[in-house]
C-alpha cells in the first residue's frame, strides 16, 4: 500500500464568486495525525467535503489510497466526523448506533458489541437505551464520534471534533486519537484550535484565506520558524500588561494577556536585555524562559492577525 493516504494537488473551490479554496496541496501519510488547521471560515471544511467527493473541486485531483475513485467509493474505509452534526433525535442511542454499524457493512452481532464496547468506554452505557434528543449536546457529540469509529477506519477524518465537549471530555477524546494513531490509523484533524492541535499533531498544514501557509511536519516547522522566543508569566496581569510596554522596543511579535505572554524578540536582541527591563517595572515574574514558538504564534506570523477574522462563504 502506498505511504501517501491522501494526496490533493492544486485544488481549489469556488462558490457565487467566492474563493474557498485556491490551489492548495498536500500529502497525508499513512498513520499520521495531520492537522488541517486555520480560522473558521478559512476553507478546512470545504477541503474535507472534496476529499471524501461531497463537493467536487473545481481544479486539481484528489487521490485516495493511491487511486482517484474518489472518498464515496472509500467510504468503508473512511470514518468522517463531521462538523455539522446528524443524529437521529427520535431513535434510541444503542438501537442507532447498531443501525450505522450495519450501514458500513457491520454485521448485526458484532456491530451490537461493538456499540456496547464504545458505550461503555466514553461513559455512556446507561444511555444506551434512551433517545439521542434527551442526551446533552456533548454527550450526543460522544455518540456521533462512536458512529464514527464502529467500522474501524483506515483514516479518520475529524472536523471540530471537540466541539461541545467539556475538557474532561475533551482530554478522554484526545487520548483515544492518540492511541488510534499509535495503531496505525491515519488521521485528519480540522480544528481552528491551535493549543489542541499542538498537542496531538505530528504534520500541520495552516490555511488562511483558502490558501496554504505552511505545511510540514511539526518539530520541522517549529525548528525553522526562525527568531527568538520567550516566555513570561507575572503574578498580576495589570503589572504584567505595565511591564509589557516597557519592552515593546525589543519585541516583534506577542500574545499577551497580562498574566502570561509568548514573545518573538526583534532580530539580534538578547533575552537578558528583555528580562533585566521587565524587572526595573518592579513586576513580579513567576516565570521567564527561551522556548519553542507556539504554533499559534506561528499561525499568526504566518496568516497575519487578521487570517483569525476571515471569513469565506461556504468554507
Amino acid at each position: 500500500m502506498t505511504d501517501t493516504i491522501v494526496a490533493a494537488a492544486g485544488i481549489a473551490k469556488r462558490f457565487a464568486g467566492h474563493v474557498a479554496v485556491a490551489d492548495l496541496s498536500l500529502e497525508v501519510p499513512k498513520g499520521a495525525v495531520y492537522g488541517l488547521l486555520g480560522p473558521n471560515g478559512a476553507g478546512k471544511t470545504t477541503t474535507i467535503r472534496m476529499i471524501m467527493n461531497i463537493t467536487i473541486p473545481d481544479e486539481g485531483t484528489i487521490e485516495l489510497f493511491g487511486d482517484r475513485m474518489g472518498g464515496r467509493h472509500h467510504s468503508a474505509r473512511i470514518g468522517y466526523l463531521p462538523e455539522e452534526r446528524g443524529l437521529y433525535r427520535k431513535m434510541r442511542v444503542r438501537d442507532m448506533l447498531i443501525f450505522l454499524a450495519e450501514a458500513k457493512g457491520v454485521d448485526r452481532a458484532r456491530g451490537a458489541a461493538k456499540v456496547d464496547e464504545w458505550l461503555h468506554r466514553l461513559d455512556l452505557g446507561e444511555w444506551g437505551p434512551r433517545k439521542v434528543e434527551e442526551l446533552s449536546k456533548g454527550m450526543q457529540q460522544k455518540v456521533q464520534f462512536i458512529g464514527t469509529m464502529l467500522h474501524e477506519p483506515e483514516l479518520l477524518i475529524l472536523d471540530e471534533p471537540f466541539s461541545g465537549l467539556d475538557p474532561i471530555n475533551q482530554q478522554v477524546l484526545k487520548d483515544i486519537v492518540v492511541h488510534l494513531s499509535r495503531s496505525g490509523t491515519t488521521i485528519i484533524f480540522s480544528t481552528h484550535q491551535m493549543d489542541v492541535a499542538e498537542k496531538i499533531c505530528d504534520h500541520v498544514c495552516i490555511i488562511a484565506r483558502g490558501r496554504k501557509v505552511l505545511d510540514g511536519g511539526l518539530a520541522e516547522v517549529k525548528r525553522v520558524h526562525g527568531g527568538t522566543h520567550v516566555a513570561v508569566a507575572f503574578e498580576d496581569g495589570a503589572a504584567g500588561a505595565e511591564a509589557m510596554r516597557a519592552v515593546a522596543d525589543l519585541v516583534a511579535a506577542a500574545d499577551d494577556s497580562g498574566v502570561f505572554a509568548e514573545l518573538k524578540l526583534k532580530d539580534g536582541v538578547d533575552p537578558q536585555l528583555v528580562l533585566e527591563r521587565l524587572m526595573k517595572t518592579g513586576a513580579r515574574i513567576r516565570r521567564f524562559e527561551r522556548i519553542e514558538p507556539s504554533l499559534n504564534r506561528i499561525f499568526l506570523d504566518k496568516a497575519g492577525p487578521d487570517a483569525a477574522d476571515a471569513e469565506v462563504a461556504h468554507a
